[in-house]
């Protein structure tokens, strides 16, 4: 029984999977917004808002940790604590907006567009 199993199997096997979700956080963290489909939109959003917090620390753990969760991506770390810590100072949570587009054509997956809040 799945009793009180969380997350979304996304079809993939679970390497793939946790490869899959720090790839497309790396990519909402350094584009700002990425169309991907909903089941994925919603299982990255709370990583990258747990990552945005972690930022947010400003420390040299923090950064060590983040490196360590997005593949020792330099520019996405340095972007997290740059910009994203002093973007959203005064914000506690609540960083990324998830939008719903039209079903994709090929195969009527339903999109959405994952972006970063502006302030």
């Amino acid at each position: 029984m799945r009793h009180q199993k969380s997350g979304r199997k996304l079809g993939r096997p679970v390497k793939e999977r946790m490869a899959l979700l720090t790839n497309l956080s790396i990519s909402v963290l350094l584009y700002e917004k990425v169309k991907t489909t909903e089941p994925k939109a919603k299982e990255v959003r709370p990583i990258v808002e747990k990552l945005i917090t972690k930022a947010k620390k400003n420390t040299v753990a923090a950064r060590r940790e983040l490196l360590a969760s997005l593949h020792n991506n330099e520019t996405a770390v340095k972007k997290l604590m740059e910009v994203c810590s002093t973007r959203y100072a005064k914000r506690d949570s609540g960083f990324v907006r998830i939008v719903k587009l039209d079903n994709r054509k090929g195969d009527n997956a339903p999109m959405a567009l994952i972006s970063l809040l502006p302030e």
